[in-house]
């Protein structure tokens, strides 16, 4: 994947790459020590069944490993995704 700025992702859709929406990019969760991003914090589609992944409050916190492309969409490999 080549390089994105973060105020690129600034309120992003995040979309599973079966075409699911899945949500918009709230926040990023970053390793201080390595500077890696750890984990996209989403604030989840209301039509979105959340159950199976893991939540912190009303977010939802996606494994960056799971995000396959970043263009108009983040796209997300949604089994990569959960717990």
């Amino acid at each position: 994947m080549s390089k994105i700025f973060s105020r690129g992702l600034a309120r992003k859709k995040v979309m599973s790459n079966d075409g699911m929406i899945i949500g918009q990019i709230k926040n990023l969760l970053i390793d201080l020590d390595s500077g890696e991003v750890v984990d996209l914090i989403i604030k989840p589609d209301a039509s979105f069944d959340t159950a199976g992944y893991r939540m912190d409050g009303e977010n939802m916190l996606i494994a960056f490993e799971a995000v396959k492309d970043a263009r108009d969409y983040i796209v997300v490999d949604r089994y990569l995704s959960k717990k």
